[in-house]
């Protein structure tokens, strides 16, 4: 896939409107009842990165990047303000927030996962782009240090421990992460006298499956 590891300017993003959606066939039979499927495993979302330009500067910042990936054609990493950490909003990330796994003493590559719950239900994500220098892991219980008992594929996503954890050995993480994406558009419409009114350019951003 073409993608630059280049994060959109996150003083840009902060601002802008979006989230995740899902895709669901809904079918009403005769007798009212319903049927609900949904061919998406995941959900994916959308941006519209256009809400957080403040200033002509931003807009230059943005024409900048936007013609850097060349439209459409290059994917590259959004920070998601309403949703970027392994722990609250409000919280620091630790090695134990997040269960990714259980080992089996032969496993030592292993997938960053994060996991909303609800009640009883929960959905695991998967977090394919990590960032650089945030990661924290854990082997039931005990911190593990990067470098020494893994490391961290930041690109993909994944944690590679230099020696597989034993058999039902809890596996943990913490994190902060962005989101793959596009702009979902080939053009950018601009007016300076617009934008002095208080007008923003529309730069809608979707989320790509990596």
């Amino acid at each position: 896939m073409d993608f630059h590891e280049v994060r959109f300017p996150a003083s840009l993003s902060f601002g802008s409107v979006g989230g995740p959606e899902r895709r669901t066939d809904v079918v009403t039979l005769a007798n009212g009842y319903e049927q609900r499927n949904t061919p998406w495993a995941h959900s994916r979302r959308r941006y519209d990165a256009g809400l957080g330009m403040r200033s002509l500067d931003d807009v230059a910042e943005l024409i900048a990047f936007f013609e850097a990936r060349r439209g459409q054609i290059y994917g590259f990493r959004w920070k998601d303000w309403a949703d970027y950490k392994s722990c609250a909003p409000s919280g620091v990330p630790a090695y134990d927030d997040q269960v990714i796994a259980d080992g089996d003493g032969v496993r030592r590559e292993f997938a960053i996962i994060k996991t909303y719950r609800s009640g009883e239900q929960s959905y695991a994500r998967p977090i394919t782009k990590p960032v650089l220098g945030t990661v924290r892991v854990g082997v039931e219980g005990d911190e593990m240090h990067e470098g020494v008992h893994y490391t961290v594929d930041t690109v993909r996503g994944l944690i590679t421990f230099d020696a597989p954890p034993g058999d039902g050995r809890q596996v943990t993480a913490g994190y902060e992460f962005d989101v793959p994406v596009r702009f979902d558009t080939d053009r950018i419409a601009t007016s300076v006298a617009g934008f002095q009114a208080g007008e923003v350019p529309d730069v809608p951003v979707v989320e790509l499956r990596i």
